[in-house]
């Protein structure tokens, strides 16, 4: 017997989530698929000896305008980084913090050591320029990678290499910012503009609200597909058969393109977070923590529970710290060779560390090629796909592709 849907959504991360929560105000039936044990895709949070992890580091930025549109931050109980920075370099740090959130910070930013004063001017400039911008006008396709616009704009060597590329390059997971320029222009307009945050109940939390909107019969989980075919009919590995009117393809870009019957090799952009739990804190600043080392295996550190206390037990602090790309390590050999990197950091109390978990990612962030056509959200008549991989790699992403395609399917305007 088949069983039939008039839309069925295939898999539960950001995009099928935010998908299901219009098609659910527009009163449309639907049912909502998901391979693994939860929801939440990428975004994903594990209770771990006390302790919350997020699966690798991630933040939300509040100003994202999607967001605004579904979410509830209250409910979320959202707690912020420092607008900031403290990048390490020749064997000191240098604190940088954003003077639109800070102003009295204005004149200690202005003389760090990280560029020139032009440099410096070179960016108020730039961020009049996005603030001043529609997020459509900056996402509009760009032939240049982040470093060749950060050159064409004239930037200086230093401030590419002890700025932009520990930090964009920590966002990206990509160290060469071959990146596309017009994401670089988004996203440096949202990181001046918003609080940078971690919700109380770890990252999680914001697919679990969308969750939360959807009618419990609506989503199953551990329900992996196995085919799909071109009468869209959903074949399941557990030899179940579902007929859908329509079909909406929300996972990544992989796994849409093997059930497209196109299986491709994609170079995802990975990263690996290694957690540590310590009993204090090894920097108290709340700012995230930048390597300029190209060497090094330590690229960025945060500490979680100095932003959101909820993330470690009382009077213990959690240390997150990542790796992007390859590195060649175990697991184990990676937390010691962390260590070791960061004793150079912090001194002796990192012997009193103790390693607690590590996540490798090897698709954490689909690749945004300057040269490459955004692929169309309408595949056929009633088939349709959604996620950041189709726009820009960001939960903003995520939700919008997934805000549309529930859009076309219901007629509505959300």
């Amino acid at each position: 017997m088949i069983e039939k849907h008039p839309v069925v959504i295939i898999g539960a991360g950001v995009a099928g989530l935010t998908c299901a929560a219009y098609l659910t105000q527009a009163k449309q039936p639907f049912l909502l698929l998901e391979g693994s044990d939860g929801v939440g895709g990428r975004v994903r949070t594990d209770r771990y000896k006390g302790y919350l992890l997020d699966r690798g580091f991630q933040i939300f930025l509040t100003d994202y305008p999607e967001a605004r549109k579904l979410l509830n931050y209250e409910a979320l109980d959202l707690h912020a980084f420092r607008s900031g920075a403290l990048i390490r370099q020749k064997q000191e740090f240098i604190r940088v913090v954003n003077p639109l959130k800070e102003p009295n910070q204005v004149l200690h930013t202005f003389f760090s050591g990280i560029g020139s004063l032009l440099d410096k001017f070179k960016i108020l400039k730039l961020a009049a320029q996005t603030a001043s911008s529609s997020d459509e006008h900056l996402l509009q396709n760009s032939e240049l990678s982040t470093l060749a616009y950060l050159k064409k704009l004239g930037f200086s060597d230093t401030i590419i290499k002890t700025f932009f590329i520990p930090f964009f390059g920590g966002v990206y997971l990509d160290r060469n910012l071959q990146t596309s320029s017009n994401f670089f222009k988004f996203l440096f307009k949202y990181f001046l503009a918003s609080e940078v945050t971690l919700p109380a109940e770890g990252i999680e939390a914001i697919p679990a609200q969308l969750a939360h909107k959807l009618a419990p019969q609506s989503i199953r989980t551990e329900c992996p597909v196995q085919e799909l075919s071109s009468e869209n009919e959903i074949y399941l590995k557990n030899g179940n058969i579902i007929k859908a009117d329509t079909v909406v393809l929300a996972n990544n870009a992989a796994a849409t393109a093997q059930l497209l019957g196109n299986p491709a090799e994609i170079d995802f952009n990975q990263t690996t977070c290694t957690y540590f739990k310590a009993n204090k804190s090894p920097e108290q600043s709340k700012l995230l923590l930048l390597n300029t080392c190209t060497n090094s295996v330590v690229h960025n550190l945060s500490v979680p529970s100095d932003i959101c206390p909820s993330y470690a037990p009382v009077g213990k602090t959690l240390i997150s710290v990542s790796t992007h790309g390859l590195h060649g390590l175990s697991d184990a050999e990676l937390a010691i060779k962390i260590k070791e990197e960061l004793k150079d950091w912090f001194g002796e109390q990192v012997d009193d560390w103790h390693y607690l978990k590590t996540y490798t990612i090897p698709e954490a962030l689909p690749p945004t090629d300057p040269d490459a056509a955004k692929p169309k959200l309408q595949l056929r008549p009633n088939l349709y796909r959604c996620g950041d991989y189709t726009a820009y790699p960001s939960l903003n992403a995520a939700m919008a592709t997934g805000r549309l395609v529930a859009e076309a399917i219901t007629g509505q305007k959300f």
